[in-house]
């Protein structure tokens, strides 16, 4: 065999023996839990055959608490690229069979090497989390290499898609890697995220509570609304982000991908004629108005357990990616509260930041009242929505189906945010209030002192629902762009959407406003 011959050999040997992570054993421990090995996740998260691995071969150089004695292979962490639909992406996969995963010097600077090339590229980012959090034998080291992820975060926000998947058990700093990026995915019963765990919280507080209960992944879908997506599987989890990929541009410089569209966008749909109640007071649910309108009633929902009163997705119109943003009626009527903003705010910031143009779709009675909602700072949290409307500059299209009242009707929106183009349905009530609310306030003094209060009040109300509980006088004054017909939304919001999509707006030169946080 020759000289080159046993060179080759040799690195194949080196290669199949990192390729084996922990072990055989720590391999099938880790598998009996259900979860996939990190390998296996980016098999399955790429395109057959098309990923290709960096820094296969970097080891950690601690030699403190006898590490120099310990071999990790990859050093806990698989980096690489390959493409996702043929579109490529860059990612990491921490390896929880080898040393639990953790974090150190080099496992930081593979993460940190495969995030700069991927903004270079201009390309998303993926990680895939599952790990016992930061090496502790390696001291500040580990605490300089989450520092240095972290501000990689910062530095590729509204530049790439940075997309976190947490597989496994993620705590301490770990968790503010992926709060930094656009979506978290979490698996059912298999991950977790929190700051400190259960034991601490016990030792120190004397709570008694299971790591589901603290950090999985319904709690940071349905609670805290830390996580955008609740997965029953490794593979699911996987499948899904394969899927949101489809929707977004690689980078803030491109327009998301067109795809063929299959349905026709002159079609109509005449149940929306009929999906709003006849009285005001019951509910109809905002998805079949979506369902009916974009392409193949398909759509794409983050944080669909989380502030549920509030809709928000990815869908497609003609082929053309869009996000949309709703009221829904079935839930708390569809007011908007604290938790409702930030959910709205945080999506309408990253399609703007991405080039998707985005479609409201209102049916707001007004902000939730109560004591809990005002000490919380939902002038705070409220006023985050009329900032981001505000400065977004895409396409913005609004729908009114139902009610509109007061700043509710700002915050969704309005013209006077920015709406480019605004319809409504005969059924829109688009007013400062509701019209017994404003019945009581205007005559109250009449309604009091009438032979019959109660017929009084009533003929009021009927007064205001005939001058303001209609579109008409807010298409008069161009606030509406058009009444249309609900069957007829599909169609209109296509060619709104068409005409618009060249659109360009230029802000005054800053290097950033201050959101109200």
């Amino acid at each position: 065999m020759s000289l080159v011959q046993d060179k080759i050999q040799e690195l194949e040997q080196r290669a199949a023996a990192i390729r084996q992570m922990g072990g055989e054993a720590a391999v099938a421990k880790h598998k009996e839990k259900g979860r996939l090995t990190a390998r296996e996740r980016l098999a399955a998260l790429f395109d057959p055959d098309t990923f290709r691995e960096i820094d296969m071969f970097v080891t950690h150089r601690c030699v403190n608490f006898g590490m120099q004695d310990v071999e990790i292979p990859g050093d806990g962490v698989i980096t690489g690229h390959g493409l996702v639909d043929g579109r490529p992406v860059f990612a990491f996969a921490q390896d929880f069979t080898s040393r639990a995963g953790s974090l150190g010097e080099m496992h930081a600077k593979k993460i940190c090497k495969v995030m700069d090339l991927a903004l270079k590229a201009g390309v998303p980012f993926v990680g895939l989390n599952d790990s016992g959090g930061a090496r502790i034998q390696e001291g500040v080291d580990a605490l300089s290499g989450y520092g240095q992820i972290f501000y990689r975060n910062s530095q590729a926000s509204g530049t790439i898609p940075q997309i976190s998947a947490i597989m496994g058990p993620t705590a301490g700093g770990a968790v503010y890697s992926p709060a930094m990026t656009d979506f978290i995915f979490m698996v059912k019963n298999t991950s977790y995220m929190f700051i400190t765990g259960p034991e601490v919280i016990k030792s120190v507080t004397g709570e008694e509570i299971t790591f589901e209960d603290l950090g999985g992944a319904m709690t940071h879908n349905e609670k805290s609304g830390v996580a955008h997506f609740a997965c029953d599987s490794d593979a699911e989890a996987l499948a899904q982000i394969r899927g949101l990929l489809s929707y977004l541009p690689s980078n803030n410089m491109e327009d998301p991908p067109r795809v063929p569209c299959t349905d026709d966008p002159r079609r109509t749909d005449p149940a929306l004629d009929a999906i709003v109640p006849d009285i005001p007071n019951q509910s109809y649910d905002m998805k079949d108005v979506i369902r009916s309108i974009v392409d193949n009633g398909d759509f794409f929902e983050p944080h669909q357990y989380f502030a549920r009163n509030m809709v928000v997705c990815f869908a497609r119109l003609n082929g053309r990616t869009i996000g949309i943003i709703a009221n829904q009626p079935k839930m708390l009527a569809g007011c908007l509260d604290i938790d409702a903003s930030d959910k709205a705010t945080r999506f309408i910031r990253f399609c703007d930041a991405f080039n998707i143009p985005m479609l409201t779709i209102a049916d707001v009675p007004g902000y939730l009242p109560g004591s809990q909602q005002e000490w919380g700072g939902i002038i705070r949290h409220g006023a985050k929505l009329l900032w981001c409307y505000s400065e977004a500059t895409v396409p913005k299209l609004l729908l009114v189906t139902r009610k509109d009242y007061g700043g509710s009707y700002l915050a969704m929106c309005s013209k006077d945010l920015g709406a480019d183009m605004a319809f409504a349905w005969p059924t829109a009530e688009i007013a400062v209030m509701g019209a017994a609310g404003a019945a009581n306030i205007i005559h109250r003094k009449e309604i009091k002192g009438a032979a019959d209060p109660a017929a009084k009040r009533k003929e009021k109300i009927a007064e205001y629902e005939t001058l303001f509980s209609n579109p008409y006088c807010a298409a008069a004054r161009g606030y509406v762009d058009d009444v249309i017909a609900p069957r007829d939304s599909r169609p209109r919001l296509i060619e709104a959407l068409e005409i618009m999509c060249s659109k360009r707006e230029l802000r005054p030169p800053k290097k950033h406003g201050n959101i109200p946080m």
